[in-house]
């Protein structure tokens, strides 16, 4: 499959392979956390730590044919999320602890994620709108296919949690518009990342949420839309 010129890295090969371990790492932390707090054995803390870190990178990959998938051809990537399942293990008190600076490198991994998500799927051939969609994908997949395991409404589709899908989706969207444009570079990559960045943690001080249905009439209350 030949690589579409318009896709350039955001950082030399290095620095990317390794910013994309550290928002594996990120993600598998919340996805051992959710674990712990379902009251999960090792093995089910890992398993929610793999696909929260990967999930949303093995479905972009097999979407657009790069297979087999990254996370199955570099050890580096699957054992991240058991590195993150070990830590939180051990020391999941002090993790949660430190939630508010998860969340925050969580912002990150997704500004990353969304961009890097929307220039591979456009490499590999697909328009500017499904190499968006699926920029978001794999921004928030893992934690759609993480949130089911655990038998739980995924968060991104729930009216009370913070804006998520919305950040990824804006900086998958600056990314598809450089291409159109023929103007994307690194510095366009990096500013749609951060763009995503911002959104997102601004989401989280001020509580921003997606609106809910227009002229919406309901008996239930709040405690019931929450559960």
């Amino acid at each position: 499959m030949t690589l579409h010129p318009l896709s350039p890295a955001l950082f030399s090969p290095s620095v990317q392979h390794l910013l994309d371990l550290v928002g594996i790492f990120i993600f598998a932390i919340s996805g051992a956390l959710l674990a712990v707090r379902k009251n999960l054995d090792v093995f089910g803390m890992w398993m929610l730590a793999e696909v929260t870190g990967l999930g949303g990178g093995v479905l972009r990959d097999l979407i657009i044919g790069a297979v087999p998938p990254a996370a199955f051809t570099d050890l580096g990537y699957f054992l991240t999320p058991f590195a993150a399942t070990v830590l939180v293990f051990f020391l999941h008190p002090e993790v949660e602890r430190i939630n508010r600076a998860v969340m925050v490198m969580d912002a990150a991994g997704l500004g990353l994620f969304c961009v890097t998500g929307t220039t591979k799927a456009h490499a590999y051939g697909l328009g500017l709108t499904f190499s968006a969609a699926l920029g978001v994908a794999t921004a928030v997949g893992g934690g759609v296919i993480r949130d089911v395991l655990a038998q739980e409404v995924p968060s991104l589709l729930r009216w009370d949690r913070d804006l998520y899908a919305v950040p990824a989706l804006l900086g998958a969207t600056i990314v598809a518009v450089l291409i159109h444009f023929h103007a994307l570079n690194a510095l366009g990559s990096g500013c749609a990342a951060v763009a995503a960045f911002v959104l997102r943690l601004l989401a989280m001080r001020y509580g921003w949420r997606a609106p809910r249905a227009w002229h919406r009439r309901s008996t239930a209350t709040e405690a019931q839309d929450q559960l």
